[in-house]
């Protein structure tokens, strides 16, 4: 189907017709400027290496053309190793299918609903720890979209396996919102009418939740990955690269009796806007936002609600451009193979992001602590652009979420990324 090379790229993301009120994406598809599917497979030699230097140069003037978005991601994620070979690769991603075939049949033997193709909508275990003999599932005949949902009472759908237990929990987490987090993530796309697709979503959460038990499912996940199951046609990819980005972000999902993971980076950001803009930060402080909790949900869901679906991919890609580092795949792998020959194959400077120069040239990676995540920057351009406004207007915390929830839809993902780095110069300086 054709469609002009100029025109927003929604049209790959289409919307239910009955949903009217979704922010269209500011993304547009601009020749020259997008990495496009010629650009891309030109960037690869003979024998499968890929100039990393050139594709991020590419994202960073005007992203990924939708249709090759999901295997370039899996580069920017550190799925693949640019100095790899095609053959290399395909003997990698096999390997991995294989993995992950095993892993979800581990979880089928535990709770057989797994890899059937429905999946649950309502808690297998109560409050109190008695077992639901008939949970709500997804069936395969039903008049309402084949979803069977309980009107009794609303929550969020977590998933966490329990140490040493072969019984998959699910878990009541907040009673207040109308929301289930499988069957209402991204409800408006028409790609979740399908059935095949949520559960896509279900079992690769809860494969997940079952491998990393410490961290299990948190809500938020299901937001982070659904991008990966529209963008990858197997399963197994999609797993795969949602795996990679939680390795980036676990941090914020993992919780104690007493903090949140996502505190460290909220204290970050209020680190930051001291620095940048300490009047803003003694009027927030003032006003009993002292702890920025009000940021919560950009941070953790990496602004999915604060822009349109389109162009949320839009901003990861650059934020993941902007951050690479040539090393990624290294990082990520576990097996034994991390000689210094193999790690060293890429050392040139414009093979890391931009991002990750300026925090080499100001020695930010020098420290026992790792660079600070450009997403917390993100974060603090958009309060920096919205520093009058609070200043203002702002006289409680009620007034701060009104100010940031204007901005819905209202982003520009690219000005964004900008504003970001500024401002991570301007803080770097500063600091140190």
């Amino acid at each position: 189907m054709w469609r002009d090379p100029g025109a927003p790229a929604d049209s790959f993301y289409e919307t239910r017709p009955e949903c009217t009120d979704v922010p269209k994406s500011r993304f547009r598809i601009k020749a020259g400027k997008t990495l496009s599917a010629r650009k891309w497979h030109a960037a690869f030699s003979p024998e499968g290496y890929l100039d990393i230097g050139k594709t991020l140069s590419r994202i960073h003037r005007g992203g990924i053309h939708p249709s090759i978005r999901g295997e370039v991601w899996e580069f920017l994620l550190g799925c693949y190793d640019p100095k790899s070979t095609f053959q290399e690769r395909d003997e990698i991603r096999q390997r991995r299918r294989e993995q992950y075939a095993n892993w979800k049949e581990e979880c089928r033997k535990l709770f057989p609903l797994i890899g059937s193709g429905r999946f649950i909508t309502a808690p297998v275990i109560t409050e109190d720890g008695r077992q639901v003999q008939d949970p709500l599932v997804l069936l395969e005949n039903n008049p309402n979209n084949g979803l069977v949902i309980p009107t009794e009472i609303d929550f969020y759908l977590s998933l966490s396996w329990v140490k040493g237990s072969s019984q998959l929990n699910f878990l009541y987490i907040d009673n207040n919102h109308p929301s289930l987090d499988v069957i209402r993530t991204d409800r408006t796309l028409i790609f979740y009418e399908k059935k095949e697709n949520l559960s896509k979503l279900w079992d690769i959460l809860s494969v997940y939740a079952r491998i990393d038990s410490d961290v299990g499912y948190g809500q938020g996940m299901s937001d982070l990955c659904s991008p990966m199951i529209i963008l990858l046609n197997d399963e197994a990819d999609a797993f795969w690269c949602f795996e990679r980005l939680m390795r980036r972000l676990r941090g914020n999902f993992r919780c104690t009796d007493n903090s949140v993971g996502v505190e460290a980076q909220l204290s970050t950001l209020a680190t930051i806007t001291q620095v940048i803009d300490p009047k803003l930060h003694q009027h927030i402080e003032h006003i009993g936002g002292g702890d920025y909790l009000f940021a919560f949900r950009m941070i953790m869901v990496l602004f999915r609600r604060e822009f349109s679906f389109c162009d949320s991919l839009y901003l990861w890609e650059m934020m993941w451009a902007l951050e690479y580092d040539p090393d990624l795949f290294w990082m990520y792998e576990d097996d034994d193979d991390k000689s210094e020959e193999s790690k060293g194959r890429l050392k040139s400077l414009r093979h890391y992001g931009k991002y990750e120069r300026e925090n080499m040239k100001n020695g930010a990676k020098n420290g026992e602590d790792p660079p600070l995540p450009i997403s917390v920057f993100l974060v603090a351009s958009v309060l920096k652009d919205k520093s009058t406004m609070l200043l203002q207007q702002a006289k409680g915390l009620d007034d701060v979420v009104k100010i940031l929830n204007d901005v819905n839809g209202n982003l520009d993902a690219k000005k964004a990324c900008v504003a970001a780095l500024k401002l991570h110069k301007k803080y770097l300086k500063k600091v140190l």
